[in-house]
């Protein structure tokens, strides 16, 4: 038996002035698809579209573009986000006529008003920003003609996100076909001033010697069978043996061609693991694991302990990946055109951003559903607020 669609009622929504926060940031996105508006009749604008998935995002009574449109029809989504009455045809039409990389600029400027989360004061004082990259693929996506993943029938979008360790919050993100180089993806987005903290897939030294000449530093995983010539031998400090540092030396990576491909010496850490089981015994889901990472830097100077804290935080982005397609509902696309996804993609990004902004804390299950009920009115704002200040004092 089919369900009934929900209609939404004014009731089951409120909380609009949380969106303050970032309503004046979006008033620079109006003229945004204006170019051939000669005549002054766009009803849409990009600013009241953001504003729209950001309520897509914070109300799980909202599950479609259908549902959205239902939603601008009512008088109080009208009056607190100022948008429109916006029809099917319009919001599908908003996913090509807005351009996404607009959206930077916000998430740049958005960023710049978080403070870092708690965190060990080991991380306290690094030359650059920690900042973890991976990607994610959103799979199963027929529908998306210029998605290709292994073949014509197996189509996917991969994500490829930065993510601001200490900041716990996504910075910026790409989207690809599911079967782009996640190596020269992130090789055209380097920044200055970062840390990159990767995986071994992103394991190539000469993506590691782009990342030093583009005045950033890197903490990488490499192989477990790396080939080096060691230039330095480095005592293991009592430190370093708590955090199960097992070797710490200095080398130049490669054999032959391969050492020409990143000309300066690193530092590799091998820390001691826990094989992943399911690995060593079926031979399924990934390479086979030893019982300790080697872990690629440039940084010379800081302590091999810190070096393996930094890389135990990568965890969080992948931690992320499930709050992004999970919680904040990203497995769904409201578009199948690319700038469509970015711009759910990015809309994304600043309902984290926003979740920082008002609890002072990384989005968690939690705390997201709290401001569900809040937004959907089981939850009062008194109740919001204790939940906040609970999560202050536990920082």
């Amino acid at each position: 038996m089919s369900h009934k669609r929900h209609t939404i009622k004014e009731h089951e929504l409120q909380g609009f002035k949380y969106f303050k926060a970032i309503s004046k940031m979006l008033e620079s996105l109006r003229d945004a698809g204006c170019e051939r508006d000669l005549a002054g009749n766009r009803l849409l604008h990009m600013d009241q579209y953001i504003s729209l998935l950001l309520l897509y995002m914070f109300n799980p009574i909202c599950t479609s573009l259908r549902s959205l449109q239902q939603a601008s029809e009512l008088k109080k989504v009208q009056k607190k986000l100022g948008v429109p009455r916006a029809s099917l045809g319009s919001l599908s039409e908003a996913s090509t006529v807005f351009d996404s990389q607009r959206m930077r600029d916000i998430i740049q400027s958005l960023s710049e008003q978080l403070k870092p989360i708690a965190h060990p004061d080991k991380l306290n004082d690094l030359p650059g920003l920690l900042t973890a990259v991976d990607g994610t693929l959103l799979k199963g996506l027929p529908k998306i003609a210029w998605a290709l993943w292994i073949d014509e029938t197996h189509k996917a979008v991969k994500n490829h996100l930065h993510y601001e360790i200490l900041k716990g919050v996504p910075v910026k993100a790409t989207l690809t076909e599911g079967n782009a180089n996640e190596k020269e993806v992130l090789a055209d987005t380097l920044e200055a001033g970062r840390i990159y903290v990767l995986d071994r897939g992103y394991a190539k030294y000469g993506l590691l010697q782009k990342i030093l000449n583009g005045q950033s530093s890197f903490v990488c995983r490499i192989r477990d069978n790396y080939v080096c010539e060691v230039l330095e031998e480095r005592p293991i400090t009592a430190d370093g043996e708590a955090a199960g540092v097992v070797r710490d030396r200095v080398v130049r990576l490669g054999r032959n061609k391969k050492r020409d491909e990143i000309v300066e010496a690193v530092r590799v850490v091998e820390v001691q693991c826990r094989p992943h089981v399911k690995r060593m015994h079926t031979g399924r889901g990934g390479p086979e694991q030893s019982e300790s990472l080697a872990i690629a830097t440039n940084l010379l100077d800081v302590e091999a302990d810190v070096i393996a804290l930094i890389f135990k935080h990568r965890w969080t982005i992948e931690t992320f990946f499930r709050f992004y397609k999970h919680i904040l509902g990203c497995r769904h696309l409201l578009s199948y055109n690319p700038n469509g996804i970015e711009l759910q993609t990015y809309s994304a990004i600043l309902a984290c951003m926003l979740i920082s902004l008002w609890t002072g804390r990384k989005p968690t299950l939690r705390t997201y559903e709290m401001l569900c009920w809040y937004f959907t009115g089981m939850a009062d704002e008194e109740e919001l607020l204790s939940h906040i200040q609970r999560l202050k004092k536990i920082a």
